[in-house]
């Protein structure tokens, strides 16, 4: 007797479930999903037990007659496509007809439904993939799904399941991302008798972030726009049978165009881990490396390498650009053209922060630390006893901080007990448009939250130095202290990029060779990256089986920082997993020859090269954070200033 045999459809419905249905935040997606996808405007949620006993979405959409509803529950039955060529042009978050049998065989489902041409509606009870009950009722326009008992008949899978607050935690972050990509649909989640998320119908995707996280969490977001038309690179080419031509069209079929918009934190908002980077794709909601690298990239030299940005972007490209069917619960795409979408991405969120400029507030860096708390997911914990599980939605519950006090909220002590309101402070952001390295690429339209416009750095007056490390400088803005080593750091650095492009770096001989002895390790990397330290003003050559001398280096930088400087970049280069970046590499060298070149703490300045700083620093692309993410400028406003002195 053979070994091999067909599993049964109920075994085989269940493995379906395993892929599709994770936990109950993997059902509120697919029903959600559905809900969008039927032109809903209007949807509500309601979840009991983190969703294990009951998860319940209504929707005012299309609704389905009666031999739709039946069949919606077949394998593979969906509306959304008809052959393999839609494929390659899916425009709709569901199109497999997955999702509802996968659900109905691990769960009890009821399902109401109606369109709007019949006069009465159909209603469906399956348990456990087997239909127990169909009829007609008189119910509303659109469709209600009731889940109950999920993996009811699965409980190796049920006792998977993580506490109810967490898994009530997942689906509020979910439904608060759908909300945000929709604001013209109305959203409802509710858990027990308490309102999770009531978010009416808005004008735009600002007013959607007000909405639900507050103008505080607003205020910390810089909003990008951008726009980049597409070409026909690499597609292939139909068969003369479906060319335009042949059809009697002579007109080419348009590519299309790529679209960003959304909103990315300013550089003092940091977080431990990549929780806090939200990307939708025509919609829907994703997890994808390519985008996450280029984010990433987009905040190279500005943020320091271990922290991660607060981002919530929208994508819009053809259908026929992005592969949707790569992942069982579709949260993985891939993109036809990968390198122009990461470019995309990366200069639209690059020439955002240029554009932006944003200062750091005083107060606030005052206590700023990295977070690993979720920035734009709703708080969610259980609740003490005979007390509510939510409180009543005021949009500013929702935040970008971690679970303790604000460090707005604190006070900051003169010696003199003058205290001045932290939250009085108030950042500054967008100066004319700047447009730094890699940034040419993408049309960045301007903001409309563009209120604070940073001040010319040129008009400051330096008052003098801080323990000769900290520069005082004033204007009409108010008091600025300035990190004199890292803002000529950041002055170098924009300068040493811009001699390596025009290949005249400065370089300097020194008086005896430097020798290096190199690990095995060291010597493969510095064989790959010599070309790039020869190009940034280096000269060295080998000296035996693993040593090399280095003759000259980069103009300003001290001979024992010279050996102390190539230790770093090639350990910095051996801790990276993935393959050398020559572009990265070129960066790095221009970050640690400014690093070891700049002017350093506990060194006095006379007034002139005090104003000169300032006025080079004027002039940068980003003149807001070192090459390394630390901040360069911190302001304490006017208004801060006469509110400790009791004026306003």
């Amino acid at each position: 007797m053979g070994r091999i045999h067909v599993l049964s459809e109920a075994v085989a419905n269940k493995i379906a479930a395993g892929e599709v249905v994770e936990r109950p935040a993997s059902v509120v997606k697919e029903l959600l999903e559905n809900s969008l996808d039927a032109g809903s405007t209007r949807i509500k949620i309601q979840i009991e037990a983190g969703g294990k006993k009951l998860i319940q979405i209504t929707d005012n959409g299309c609704g389905m007659v009666r031999d739709d509803a039946m069949l919606a529950f077949e394998r593979h039955a969906t509306s959304k496509m008809k052959n393999a060529e839609d494929l390659l042009s899916i425009s709709t978050l569901g199109f497999r007809g997955e999702a509802l049998p996968s659900i109905a065989s691990v769960s009890r489902l009821h399902l109401e439904t109606r369109a709007p041409e019949e006069a009465s509606g159909t209603v469906i009870e399956i348990n456990g993939g087997k239909i127990f009950k169909i009829e007609e009722a008189g119910v509303p326009t659109g469709t209600s799904i009731t889940i109950r008992d999920l993996f009811f008949n699965t409980p190796a899978r049920k006792k998977f399941l993580k506490a109810e607050s967490t898994e009530l935690s997942h689906i509020a972050s979910l439904v608060t991302h759908y909300a945000l990509a929709h604001p013209d649909k109305h959203f409802e989640l509710h858990s027990a008798t308490n309102a999770v998320l009531v978010a009416p119908p808005v004008a735009g995707y600002t007013e959607r972030v007000y909405q639900i996280f507050g103008k505080e969490v607003l205020d910390q977001m810089i909003p990008l726009t951008a726009v980049q038309p597409l070409e026909h690179v690499g597609l292939p080419q139909p068969p003369p049978w479906r060319k335009p031509e042949a059809n009697g069209n002579q007109t080419a079929t348009d590519p299309g165009e790529l679209r960003i918009h959304g909103f990315v934190s300013k550089p003092e908002i940091q977080k431990l881990n990549r929780n806090s980077i939200y990307v939708f794709v025509n919609g829907r909601l994703i997890h994808d490396r390519l985008i996450h690298h280029a984010i990433t990239e987009a905040y190279r030299n500005i943020l320091p390498p271990t922290v991660y940005p607060v981002v919530l972007l929208f994508l819009e490209l053809p259908a026929e650009e992005v592969d949707v069917n790569v992942h069982p619960s579709k949260t993985e795409v891939r993109f036809r053209q990968n390198t122009i979408m990461h470019d995309f991405v990366r200069d639209s969120v690059r020439a955002a922060l240029m554009k932006a400029r944003p200062v750091p507030r005083f107060v606030t860096e005052i206590a700023a630390r990295p977070t690993a708390s979720a920035s734009l997911t709703p708080g969610t914990h259980m609740p003490e006893p005979h007390a509510p599980l939510y409180a009543p939605l005021p949009a500013h519950d929702f935040t970008l901080q971690a679970p303790v006090p604000p460090a707005a909220n604190e006070r900051f002590y003169f010696s003199a007990g003058i205290s001045v309101e932290g939250n009085a402070a108030v950042s500054l952001a967008r100066e004319p448009a700047v447009t730094g390295d890699n940034c040419t690429q993408a049309i960045v339209e301007e903001p409309e939250l563009a209120n604070d416009l940073a001040p010319s750095l040129a008009t400051l007056k330096p008052l003098g130095q801080i323990r000769e490390s900290f520069i005082l400088a004033v204007n009409d803005q108010g008091l600025w202290i300035i990190d004199q080593h890292v803002a000529h750091e950041r002055v170098l650095f924009e300068r040493i990029l811009k001699q390596r492009s025009a290949q005249k770096v400065e370089s300097q001989h020194l008086l005896m060779p430097l020798l290096l002895e190199l690990t095995p390790a060291q010597q493969t990397l510095f064989s790959e990256i010599s070309d790039e330290l020869a190009s940034n003003g280096f000269e060295v050559e080998p000296f035996g089986t693993r040593s090399i001398a280095v003759k000259i280096a980069p103009a300003g930088v001290d001979a024992p920082q010279v050996e102390k400087m190539l230790y770093e970049l090639l350990d910095q280069i051996a801790r990276e997993d993935q393959a050398i970046n020559m572009e990265k590499v070129r960066t790095r060298i221009a970050a640690s020859v400014a690093c070891h070149a700049a002017i350093k703490v506990n060194m006095p300045l006379e007034q002139n090269k005090m104003e000169w700083l300032l006025a080079e620093l004027g002039k940068t692309d980003c003149p807001m954070t070192c090459p390394h993410g630390r901040p360069v400028v911190l302001r304490y406003s006017m208004k801060d200033i006469q509110k400790a002195f009791k004026r306003i």
